[in-house]
């Protein structure tokens, strides 16, 4: 008789609350289904990024990148989004947010419109929060976040983004697309660093301070559509 308790050989799916309404239901599993979920989303190379020696990956100062979802998660996400269609105009006036008035506008579709927003703040808990620990040593802070949110930049529609602070201690900006198939362009420029990234891979988070020190742009897209995932944590 061969016993080991190391090997995974299986494992049970919970479907009592299965929700059917969505195009990718698996996407809502991360409560009951969180072994499930993390086999399906979370990128092969995550954990990587949490080892001892980790060499983080860092193009600007105190700008770092991880890669945190598979492809799939990211088709998916975005495949949500368009099929709710509830994108914003991109104006000041914004009725879904605290006071009714965004300085700094994107045309995008806030996590909580589509019922998701539960199901991001656990991402944020279980693999973005470990990742801040890890590179801004001795910041414990909340796992808070009031805005959650797809933003979506195209020519004909919202190009580009002015420079601004976001309204966070730090923030994460994960692209959901591919730079040089799905769009051209686009990318992040960090004005007090002198610095720009612009050659994130899809599924990979880009972490930053919010507020006073990375004052930054999201730079121009020149062709086809960009997407990317950004939550402002600890407001």
């Amino acid at each position: 008789m061969y016993i080991t308790n190391i090997k995974n050989w299986g494992y049970l799916v919970n479907n009592e609350n299965f929700d059917i309404s969505h195009i990718h239901n698996d996407l809502w599993q991360i409560f009951d289904n969180e072994y499930n979920w993390r086999k399906r989303y979370i990128h092969t190379n995550y954990s990587q990024s949490l080892e001892p020696d980790a060499l983080i990956d860092m193009p600007c100062n105190d700008v770092v990148r991880f890669p945190v979802f598979t492809e799939l998660f990211c088709d998916h996400l975005v495949e949500e989004m368009e099929n709710s269609g509830k994108w914003s105009a991109g104006k000041n006036k914004d009725d879904r947010i605290s006071g009714g008035y965004e300085n700094v506008p994107t045309v995008d579709i806030h996590m909580n419109q589509i019922g998701f927003e539960d199901v991001w703040l656990q991402f944020i808990r279980l693999y973005a929060r470990p990742l801040q620990r890890k590179v801004f040593i001795g910041y414990k802070g909340e796992d808070t976040s009031l805005m959650n949110f797809v933003v979506r930049y195209k020519p004909t529609e919202q190009p580009l983004l002015k420079p601004h602070h976001d309204a966070s201690t730090w923030s994460i900006n994960i692209a959901l697309n591919r730079i040089g198939v799905d769009f051209t362009g686009g990318g992040t420029r960090f004005v007090r660093q002198n610095c720009s990234v612009t050659d994130v891979k899809k599924g990979w988070m880009l972490m930053h301070p919010g507020r006073l020190t990375h004052y930054h742009e999201g730079l121009e897209v020149t062709s086809g559509t960009r997407y990317i995932a950004v939550s402002f944590v600890d407001p």
